[in-house]
């Protein structure tokens, strides 16, 4: 297994804001050369766009890798009203300004479905899904869940304040961490406890948070719930990345063979020994493939 060190793991080297069409504003980090090909990155659960991926071989790809705050979490002003969509949106408001046309994205477990529908109706070239959460709700999948996520599920779809309120009161940043590593395989367990990424975890976390944990909640009410976007609208090549010995509850439980089936490009990278940590165990395998140097 190899491990993320401090050059891959690393401080945003630059910040940023952007006042979106609907007035709020967005705030993203970066890595790499300014003058690179922009990737977009879109983060798992609670965390700011500062924990990032990779960066030792940003460089090298000419790669800008550009991560932004979901509505409510890190620097992003929030938003009452977040949805699946509203996120794509704001993340297509993104892409426009950054001017370089139909751009690679990357994202991870539960950015995952934000990343869809921002590839279902925004200039997409490429997306990377890397151990990915999976549409809960389906029956194909319902079914196989713990009790405890079936009501999560349920809640989503048709209680969300219950929800909501259940979420505000369990997620703060310390708890959070150690809840996704202890539902995590030995085999992560041990890259998510090893530095540089912990404490960069942790402060990815600590920033998600800033703003208290409603930007999370409403991040989790979306995901969980049904995922209401045309499947067949996503036209560009999709790389599914997962990892047999991924133990996450909500990483989606067949590793992604049922999403592959359901979109039109689907190029499926199953690692049978391998965990959900393939963001940082795989990563130059992941850009390589994104920016079509591999």
């Amino acid at each position: 297994m190899t491990f993320p060190t401090s050059n891959a793991i690393r401080n945003p080297e630059r910040t940023a804001k952007l006042s979106l069409q609907n007035g709020r504003r967005l705030a993203w980090s970066e890595w790499g050369p300014e003058t690179g090909q922009p990737v977009l990155f879109i983060s798992g659960a609670g965390t700011a766009g500062s924990l990032g991926f990779g960066a030792d071989c940003l460089d090298e790809l000419n790669i800008r890798l550009i991560a932004p705050d979901r509505p409510g979490l890190g620097g992003s002003d929030p938003d009452p009203g977040k949805t699946l969509q509203s996120v794509a949106n704001d993340f297509g408001d993104l892409i426009e300004h950054l001017g370089a046309g139909a751009i690679p994205v990357a994202a991870v477990s539960q950015g995952v479905p934000f990343s869809l529908v921002l590839a279902a109706g925004e200039p997409v070239s490429r997306l990377a899904v890397v151990s990915g959460q999976d549409e809960l709700s389906r029956p194909e999948f319902f079914c196989r869940l713990p009790d405890q996520l079936q009501q999560m599920v349920r809640d989503a779809k048709h209680n969300p304040d219950a929800l909501i309120a259940m979420l505000e009161g369990f997620a703060d940043p310390d708890s959070f961490l150690e809840f996704i590593i202890s539902t995590s395989s030995e085999l992560d367990q041990v890259v998510y406890s090893s530095e540089p990424l912990h404490s960069a975890f942790k402060s990815a976390l600590e920033r998600g948070f800033a703003q208290g944990p409603t930007g999370y909640a409403l991040d989790t009410v979306a995901a969980m719930g049904p995922w209401a976007f045309n499947w067949d609208a996503i036209t560009c090549p999709v790389d599914l990345w997962y990892g047999g010995v991924d133990a996450s509850p909500v990483h989606s439980p067949d590793g992604g063979a049922l999403m592959a089936s359901r979109l039109k490009h689907a190029n499926r990278h199953f690692f049978e020994d391998e965990g959900g940590s393939l963001l940082w165990t795989r990563s130059r395998d992941i850009l390589t493939s994104l920016v079509g140097k591999a």
